[in-house]
């Protein structure tokens, strides 16, 4: 436990000598939650930050009555978000479920970071994902000098939030191993975690809660038990609903992790986003925009995310070894890399859609010999 607080001192000064490559959302967007807490005249629900409204307003964007400008951080259907916020402001939990690439994870995040300041008590779920991760562990050191106390518990995640009243967070809930999912069905039902080896229990506090994300494309792998499934209000966030939302989310993504890393401003190479985003829906949905052509689809999920790192992949080869402008060349390789997945069926795939759809597009011509010289 001390190790843990010494280590988290630790990061926490060289984070404040040196800015962090990926800062947490709450520090990220510190003045627009600033903003917002200073405006918000509506209902909080305990040890809630902000109230419902200004979580959402947070997460669709919008003006502040004193003109402060609130980016959006989800762009999508509003009624998604309002369902979202509600759920966490009631007992039951929140599980967000959608396939790659639909912001389940930045959504998890930011909701987090609204309501409790804190988007950090994250429970990463993998195969190897222990119940310790989940309920709590021991801190060894303690137990054998001293035996089992309040002392020698290393808090999860998990275990910290219900104290704290805070939002936890699990991420990929359905690559966890179906014995250490229940483990959550107490947690959530009774809102105590039982601590039997030393007669006690840790209970929620007012303000706790959980947001799960689960992955479309894992069923089967780990499903959910329908015990546990009863205690989750799934919300279901979908792919951007049309080209030109997909393409603002892209080029406000790039932007952010761009400016990260000294990189060139992306609506420099607005066409290029957009002609990736277009690739990636063609393809994806198995027909080309205007409904004409039908294309067969690749292995790959070709999501919003992987797009996001298609350009910007882009943008540092045009950034370091051109002239900052972003070019059909530039984002030839990232696409390449995306699309063909199994090195057999997707590149007979990729080959096909390039000579009957992209070779006759007008003014793609660029774009269609960047990617021929990759693939060849």
């Amino acid at each position: 436990m001390m190790w843990g607080r010494a280590m988290t001192a630790t990061t926490s000064a060289a984070a404040g000598a040196e800015q962090a490559l990926r800062p947490h959302a709450e520090e990220a967007f510190a003045a627009e939650l600033g903003a917002l807490a200073a405006v918000d005249d509506r209902p909080r629900p305990a040890r809630w930050k902000l109230s419902p409204w200004a979580v959402a307003t947070y997460l669709l964007g919008g003006t502040l009555q004193d003109g402060t400008v609130v980016t959006p951080k989800y762009v999508g259907p509003r009624r998604i978000v309002e369902v979202a916020v509600t759920t966490l402001a009631t007992d039951r939990a929140l599980l967000l479920l959608g396939v790659p690439g639909t912001a389940k994870t930045w959504v998890s995040e930011h909701l987090a970071a609204a309501i409790s300041g804190d988007s950090t008590l994250l429970v990463q779920g993998t195969a190897g994902t222990p119940e310790e991760a989940i309920r709590y562990g021991w801190n060894y050191a303690q137990l054998l000098t001293h035996g089992p106390s309040r002392a020698a518990l290393v808090h999860s995640p998990v275990m910290r939030a219900m104290a704290e009243g805070r939002i936890a967070r699990v991420e990929e809930l359905t690559r966890i191993p179906a014995d250490v999912q229940d483990s959550l069905i107490t947690i959530l039902s009774e809102k105590t975690l039982p601590i039997p080896e030393l007669g006690t229990e840790t209970q929620a506090v007012r303000g706790f809660n959980l947001i799960a994300t689960a992955n479309d494309r894992d069923r089967g792998v780990n499903d959910l038990s329908s015990a546990l499934r009863r205690r989750f209000n799934t919300v279901v966030l979908p792919l951007p609903a049309s080209a030109e939302d997909e393409v603002e989310i892209v080029s406000r993504r790039v932007g952010q992790i761009g400016a990260g890393l000294d990189l060139p401003a992306a609506p420099r190479g607005a066409d290029e986003i957009r002609r990736v985003v277009t690739v990636f829906r063609e393809l994806r949905g198995g027909v080309t925009e205007d409904g004409r052509t039908k294309v067969k689809s690749p292995s790959g999920t070709l999501s919003t995310a992987e797009a996001i790192s298609v350009v910007t992949y882009g943008l540092a080869l045009a950034a370091h070894f051109g002239d900052g402008v972003l070019r059909a060349g530039d984002i030839a390789a990232g696409i390449l890399g995306a699309v063909v997945r199994d090195p057999a069926a997707d590149r007979l795939i990729w080959q096909e859609y390039l000579e009957t759809v992209v070779r006759e597009r007008d003014g793609w011509k660029d774009f269609y010999r960047a990617c021929r010289e990759v693939t060849s």
